[in-house]
């Protein structure tokens, strides 16, 4: 297991992961560009949905700040096809079913759910810059304006 990123400017590990559109996500495929990638708990729900639709909207405006998107689920290759289909996304989403990637990123945390603990994902995103190094994070994210924040600091960027 790769170490974890934990510290800003440190050097990402070199990680694929299966992604929608039958592609694997590969790190080093993207060197040159910045590499947005955001957490969610789950396809389909209220605040996953108005994130990835906010993302989506703002799409051609992160690819003009030299970026690309990637939505993190622990979510299974299937429903991330029907979510992503039904929403219209314009990038891929990556399915961690063995929670891989939510390690590495150290995503995982003990939630309050209905009067339960649950084991989940916290919303989190992170920008890794073109070169590869963790330079921005968001953890325990809100999601009214968090996009237009992400975009705002990869506009900086270029």
């Amino acid at each position: 297991m790769a170490e974890t990123p934990s510290a800003l400017n440190c050097q990402v590990p070199e990680f694929s992961a299966v992604m929608t559109g039958g592609k694997a996500f590969q790190l080093s495929e993207h060197i040159g560009k910045n590499i947005v990638v955001y957490f969610y708990p789950k396809d389909n729900t209220p605040g996953c949905t108005t994130e990835s639709i906010a993302f989506r909207d703002l799409h051609p405006q992160f690819q003009q700040a030299n970026s690309v998107v990637f939505g993190v689920s622990r979510d299974s290759l299937r429903s991330h096809d029907g979510f992503k289909n039904k929403l219209d996304l314009p990038f891929e989403l990556i399915s961690d079913p063995d929670e891989t990637l939510c390690l590495l990123f150290n995503v995982m945390k003990m939630k309050n759910m209905y009067g339960k603990q649950v084991r989940g994902i916290e919303r989190s995103t992170f920008v890794i810059d073109g070169n590869g190094k963790l330079v921005k994070e968001w953890r325990g994210v809100k999601v009214a304006g968090h996009v237009d924040e992400v975009l705002e600091f990869v506009s900086a960027q270029t």
